[in-house]
C-alpha cells in the first residue's frame, strides 16, 4: 500500500445519529430517557430505533409485540416522513453553509467536498467537523456524526466508527492504522456473501483488503472490488455528485440472512426495505410511479411483480400498501426464500410534479396532515380519544388503534 500525502484530497461524511428516532426525540421532549422506536407497515413492524432501544435488544425488522416483551418502557411511534424531511432540509442547510459543494447520499445523511475550507474557514478539519456537528444540534436538536478522509469511502467509514456524536478525522499516514482496527465486513458494499467469500482467502481484516493482489481482487470482486480497494488505499476514484441525477430506478434489496417460508417475517424485511426506498426518495425529492417486487427462492429462482401507482408518490402508505397486496399475491405457502427487494421505476421530480386530475396525490399529503392531528390528540388525552368510526368495527390487538379514513369520530 502506497504512503499518499496527508491532504491530496479531502472529503466529509455527515451522518446523522439515530435519525428518525432522534427526530422524534426533538418533537417530543417529553419522551426523554425512554428508547423510542419508530414503526412502519400498519404500525406492526419497528424500522429504526434509537440507541438505548437498541441496547435492549431491539431491532429493525423486530415485530411490535416482541419489541415490547423486550422493553415495555419504550415508546412506539408511527412513521412521519414529512416532518423527518423537513428536518433533514435543515440539516442540510447548515452544511452548505460549510461548503457550497455537497452530495446529499440519504435523507439523514451527506458528503461534502472539503477541498480549500480550511484556508476559508481558518481552522483545522477536526475544528471544522466539530463545528458542523455542534451547529446541527444547536439548530435541529439532533447529534450527527463526522468522518473527514481522503475518499468517499474512507469518510464514511470513519462517521461509523465513532458513533454516535463522534467526529474522526482520517490523514494518509493514518489510514493503515485505521484499516487494520475494522473487519472486512465493515467496508461499504462487502455485504455477507462477500465477507464470506473473502474469508475463504485469510481476508478479515480492512488492511488485508487493500493489501489483496490485483488479481486476486479482480477475481473475487470484479470492478466493484478494484475501486474499493483504490479507494481505502487513499486515492480516490468515486467523485461526488453535486448535481442531482434523475435515476432511472431506485432498489432496496438484501438477503435475509436466512432461508425461510414465514410469511410475517418476509413482511419484515420487505417494509424495512420499503421503509429505506421512501427515505431516499423522500430526501432526494422524488416521485415513483412503478415498483417491481421480487421474491429469491431458496433454489436462486426469482419471482417477480411490477405493481403501478395510481399517481407518483413517496408517500409511505401508498408504496407500502401496493408493495403488501403485491406480497400476497406473489408469496407461495410452502416455498423457502432467502432474499427479497423492491425497485422503484419511473422516478420524477416532486417539486416539478403536477397534480393528478382526482387529487390523490394533494390526498397523501392532507390523510398525512390528518394522522398527525390524530396522534398528537391521542398521545395528549389519551389512546381512542379521536377515533375512526371503522376502527369501532375492528377489534383492537394493540395499544396504538389502527385507524381506517375518512370518517371521525369524538367520543
Amino acid at each position: 500500500m502506497k504512503t499518499i500525502s496527508n491532504w491530496s484530497n479531502a472529503i466529509a461524511h455527515v451522518d446523522c445519529d439515530a435519525f428518525y428516532a432522534s427526530c422524534e426525540a426533538v418533537r417530543h421532549p417529553e419522551l426523554k430517557g425512554r428508547p423510542i422506536c419508530v414503526l412502519s407497515s400498519q404500525n406492526a413492524i419497528v424500522v429504526a430505533k434509537s440507541y438505548d432501544a437498541k441496547a435492549l435488544g431491539i431491532g429493525t425488522g423486530m415485530p411490535v409485540w416482541e419489541a415490547r416483551k423486550l422493553a415495555p418502557q419504550a415508546v412506539f411511534l408511527p412513521a412521519d416522513f414529512r416532518y423527518y424531511g423537513q428536518m433533514s432540509d435543515k440539516v442540510f442547510a447548515i452544511l452548505r453553509s460549510y461548503s457550497p459543494d455537497i452530495e446529499i447520499y440519504s435523507i439523514d445523511e451527506a458528503f461534502m467536498d472539503m477541498n480549500g475550507i480550511r484556508l476559508l474557514w481558518h481552522k483545522s478539519f477536526r475544528q471544522l467537523a466539530d463545528d458542523i456537528r455542534l451547529s446541527i444540534w444547536r439548530e435541529t436538536g439532533i447529534t450527527a456524526s463526522v468522518g473527514i478522509a481522503n475518499t468517499r469511502t474512507l469518510a464514511k467509514m470513519a462517521s461509523e466508527s465513532n458513533k454516535p456524536d463522534g467526529t474522526t478525522v482520517l490523514p494518509g499516514k493514518r489510514i493503515e492504522h485505521f484499516l487494520n482496527g475494522l473487519a472486512v465486513a465493515d467496508i461499504p458494499g462487502i455485504g455477507r456473501n462477500r465477507t464470506a467469500l473473502l474469508h475463504k482467502f485469510g481476508v478479515r481484516t480492512a488492511l488485508e483488503f487493500v493489501r489483496l493482489g490485483d488479481g486476486l481482487m479482480q477475481r473475487l470482486l470484479g470492478r466493484h472490488g478494484m475501486q474499493l480497494k483504490h479507494e481505502l488505499s487513499g486515492h480516490p476514484v468515486l467523485p461526488l455528485l453535486l448535481k442531482p441525477v434523475l435515476p432511472k430506478s431506485l432498489a432496496r434489496t438484501a438477503s435475509m440472512g436466512c432461508v425461510t417460508g414465514d410469511r410475517d417475517i418476509m413482511m419484515a424485511h420487505l417494509s424495512g426495505h420499503v421503509m429505506r426506498l421512501v427515505s431516499e426518495l423522500v430526501a432526494r425529492q422524488l416521485l415513483t410511479r412503478r415498483l417491481r417486487l421480487f421474491l429469491t427462492r431458496a433454489t436462486f429462482e426469482h419471482d417477480s411483480i411490477f405493481l403501478p401507482l395510481e399517481v407518483p408518490s413517496n408517500s409511505l402508505k401508498r408504496l407500502m400498501a401496493a408493495i403488501k397486496s403485491g406480497f400476497y399475491s406473489l408469496f407461495r405457502a410452502g416455498v423457502q426464500y432467502r432474499a427479497c427487494g423492491v425497485v422503484a421505476f419511473d422516478i420524477s421530480c416532486a417539486t416539478t410534479a403536477t397534480s393528478d386530475l382526482f387529487g390523490l396525490m394533494a390526498s397523501d399529503t392532507r390523510q398525512t396532515r390528518l394522522m398527525l392531528t390524530v396522534n398528537a390528540v391521542n398521545r395528549k388525552y389519551g389512546n381512542h380519544t379521536l377515533s375512526l368510526a371503522a376502527a369501532g368495527r375492528v377489534k383492537q390487538k394493540s395499544k396504538q388503534p389502527r385507524f381506517h379514513y375518512p370518517l371521525l369520530v369524538v367520543r
